[in-house]
């Protein structure tokens, strides 16, 4: 019997709620992995993080889902044009899977950072959705948002530049 998305949810709530760091479910070739850590990965050198199981064994999956809907467009600067430079000294936050990114955390609520905004390492800054599991993307250094380079709503891929962060 394949597992349901509402097995996985309740599973993604509990561990929500719980005080675990890890939780790893492996069922009917549907492997599930869930972290506190944004860098946790189940075996050690496995793939980026992803949602998508598959009939063959599942990659990892490394989430903080939460239910959300998609959330009306939001203005961004644009990403550097072609040949654009961006300072050096910038740090790119790259999107750790495939998946829809989102700006805020509902429709309608603000996003979670602006431009201009000062930013610590673990400041949770945009959402990426595949498959109604939820990643939350955290800044991963210290600093200041220069610039947003997707639009909300947009499907971005793994590796994708979403946002530049001024150390």
């Amino acid at each position: 019997m394949p597992v349901k998305s509402e097995e996985i949810a309740t599973l993604i709530e509990l561990f929500n709620e719980s005080d675990w760091d890890e939780l790893h479910v492996a069922i009917e070739g549907l492997q599930l992995f869930l972290s506190t850590d944004p860098n946790a990965r189940l075996y050690p050198g496995s793939a980026a993080v992803t949602a998508a199981p598959a009939p063959a064994p599942a990659p990892a999956i490394s989430v903080q889902p939460v239910a959300v809907q998609a959330p009306a467009a939001r203005p961004t600067t644009p990403a550097p044009a072609q040949g654009e430079a961006v300072p050096a000294h910038w740090v790119p936050v790259k999107a750790p899977n495939l998946g829809t990114f989102y700006r805020a955390p509902k429709p309608g609520a603000a996003p979670f950072v602006e431009i201009g905004q000062a930013v610590e390492a673990s400041t949770e800054i945009c959402l990426l959705e595949v498959m109604k599991l939820f990643t939350a993307v955290q800044a991963g250094t210290k600093g200041t948002v220069r610039r947003v380079c997707v639009d909300d709503a947009e499907m971005v891929e793994h590796g994708q530049v979403l946002f530049y962060i001024e150390p």
